[in-house]
């Protein structure tokens, strides 16, 4: 016997459809908030209440939106909608982000589709053409990101480009030149020949490259009596670095040794008699790369033995006559290379921190191009990379400097991960770089955070 249960099954009656068929039907509950101003009744219901504003922090006005802004849009709509059900007065303020590279390199890709050197357009037009093209992608984003769902000030955005915010941030900025807290420093950023800017870490891309690897002598004149006749040994795989040389990283903690070449193989460059100072834990690793085919020990020294200890640089008597102080360094390593690191203040972060931190100057040897400054001994001109991303000839003549100086005791070549630009996918190089600061600790700025 067949019993239909339908009439037993207690379902609420709903005027609501059975298909949700939403990209038909977000768009007419879209037009719908609008038409009521539901934003505006949110803000005249909330007069009063608490506030929460969320200042957008903003996008570049440079293109159509992708998955990375829904996510962001999105999670922040939630955010502000939970906290108007909380009880408060939510507002949202959207904005956009109307300067720099982003925005720049957009209009760069038309002139060179147009056969265009940037170069020769007038500064003034070539600002005007960015904040015409930021103005028109504002509208664009703007009708975008509502059609994802986000409620807010939309016709009140606030944008970067806008004459009175551009206004505010000189007043601010003039109050930090009023109280000393500006100032003017520099420091080693990752630095693009091609685009002729800084980039920040989240604008960098790693691929494999093949870089120059070079052993290179500095011989030491002062410290601990078992370094006498000694040349402290350092690898580099960007020889190009070296006119910025100004000192050595040792670890404290690492084992030295001090070998005594007795034997080299056919094509070394080092020398029966001489006495290199390496890591004892990289010391077979460093005969092999260099052609040394039997040494002895000379001499063992701790890390913290080598405090006081100074070098020439290899172009000593060119130009570089200055000392070369070996220095305790944290980041020093026996993973590779010789456990001593080449320090150039001017070309790396863990370079410019050991230096700042002992008093070293840190030269400008580098220009915005990726040529050396023309005060730079020996090879004034000579370019790290082309204007296109290219390999130039400072390492190449770099590394025939160091030979005609007796300095070089080895090369070869390595792949590696390195950084790129993810705008021209041209590598990068670390350069030191004039900047504005505004001090931590001169008005007690990082007391009051």
């Amino acid at each position: 016997m067949s019993v239909d249960y339908r009439a037993t099954v207690f379902l609420p009656q709903t005027g609501f459809p059975m298909k949700a068929e939403l990209p038909k039907r977000e768009p007419d509950l879209l037009a719908r908030w609008q038409a009521i101003d539901l934003y505006g009744r949110m803000r005249k219901q909330s007069e009063g209440r608490e506030k929460f504003i969320l200042h957008d922090g903003p996008p570049y006005a440079n293109g159509h939106l992708h998955i990375g802004h829904a996510l962001n849009k999105i999670l922040k709509d939630l955010v502000v909608r939970s906290q108007q059900m909380s009880g408060k007065n939510a507002v949202y303020v959207p904005g956009w982000d109307c300067h720099g590279l982003p925005i720049e390199w957009k209009i760069e890709e038309k002139y060179r589709a147009e056969k265009k050197n940037k170069d020769e357009v007038p500064i003034v037009e070539f600002r005007q053409e960015c904040r015409a093209f930021a103005a028109e992608w504002i509208d664009i984003q703007r009708a975008e990101f509502k059609r994802l769902g986000g409620i807010g000030d939309w016709d009140h955005p606030y944008e970067t480009m806008d004459f009175k915010a551009e206004a505010q941030i000189a007043r601010e900025i003039g109050k930090f030149v009023m109280n000393g807290g500006l100032y003017r420093g520099a420091k080693p950023v990752m630095w693009s020949v091609v685009e002729k800017t800084a980039l920040a870490e989240a604008e960098v891309e790693y691929h494999d490259h093949t870089s120059p690897t070079i052993f290179v002598r500095f011989p030491i004149h002062k410290g601990a009596a078992a370094l006498a006749g000694v040349s402290a040994v350092i690898w580099t795989t960007t020889p190009w670095t070296m006119p910025g040389n100004r000192a050595i990283a040792y670890g404290p903690e690492i084992d030295y040794v001090v070998m005594q070449v007795t034997q080299v193989g056919e094509g070394s460059l080092a020398k029966p008699g001489e006495k290199i100072l390496v890591a004892e834990a990289l010391a077979e690793s460093v005969a092999a790369s260099t052609g040394i085919q039997a040494w002895t020990k000379a001499a063992s020294l701790k890390g913290t033995e080598l405090a006081g200890a100074v070098a020439y640089h290899p172009f000593h008597g060119q130009g570089y006559d200055f000392n070369v102080p070996l220095l305790p360094g944290a980041h020093v390593t026996t993973e590779a290379g010789t456990g001593l690191v080449h320090t150039a203040p001017g070309h790396g972060e863990d370079d410019w921190e050991l230096g700042t931190a002992y008093g070293i100057e840190v030269p400008q040897t580098v220009d915005a191009d990726g040529s050396y400054y023309a005060h730079v001994p020996l090879f004034a001109g000579a370019r790290v990379y082309t204007p296109y991303g290219k390999p130039g000839d400072a390492n190449p003549r770099v590394i025939q400097a160091l030979i005609d100086a007796g300095a070089l005791l080895a090369q070869s070549t390595v792949l590696h991960s390195y950084p790129h630009s993810w705008r021209s996918k041209a590598p990068l190089i670390f350069r030191n770089t004039p900047q504005w600061f505004i001090s931590m600790s001169t008005n007690g700025l990082r007391d009051t955070a």
